[in-house]
């Protein structure tokens, strides 16, 4: 149960990232991807909540 609850605050905080940065507001979206890279990661860096943030960020970004 508490994979799964950690794979749901990973999913959380990469749709909020992504919310950030659609409205405009990249420095926020880069300080939750911040907050995620300051945390040991136990899989790799291609499938963490902080590659899935910085798609979305860069996704929106490009997107104006």
């Amino acid at each position: 149960m508490k994979k799964l609850k950690g794979i749901f605050k990973k999913f959380e905080d990469a749709m909020a990232a992504a919310a950030f940065a659609e409205a405009g507001e990249f420095e926020t979206a880069k300080q939750i991807m911040h907050d995620e890279e300051a945390r040991p990661m136990k899989i790799s860096r291609k499938s963490g909540r902080g590659y899935i943030t910085k798609i979305a960020v860069n996704s929106a970004a490009g997107s104006k």
